[in-house]
């Protein structure tokens, strides 16, 4: 049907195949010579996969301050990904053309955690 936006994805699949995708390049990283890229890769893989982690623990919150405080871990190691992803656009260590997606899907998944928090702190 023309002119009908397709349905979101929910935050936990979309932070599932985010998880897949820093398993990728870190899995490339490896591959190469540079030390430094392994241990940013590790940086970043343990940053990226702990995103979703943290939004499945959100999932069966006791309170929602309980809720919040993980979503609120998740926010952060979103953004601590996105540090990671900008040192290796910087180093060059992995071409920028690469981590341009990566980058705009860190940055829009900050985005809607920190809308589900903002929400969430309204509701209560």
């Amino acid at each position: 049907m023309e002119g009908r936006k397709e349905k979101p994805k929910d935050i936990r699949k979309r932070s599932f195949e985010y998880a897949l995708q820093a398993i990728k390049l870190h899995q490339s990283v490896q591959e190469g010579t540079d030390r430094a890229g392994w241990i940013l890769g590790k940086q970043y893989l343990r940053a990226a996969t702990s995103i979703g982690a943290n939004i499945e623990e959100a999932q069966s919150g006791e309170s929602k301050a309980d809720f919040i405080h993980k979503m609120s871990i998740a926010q952060k190691e979103a953004r601590e990904s996105l540090y990671w992803l900008h040192l290796f656009e910087e180093s060059e260590i992995i071409l920028r053309d690469r981590l341009q997606p990566l980058i705009q899907e860190t940055e829009e998944i900050i985005a809607i955690l920190t809308a589900i928090i903002r929400k969430t702190k309204q509701n209560r």
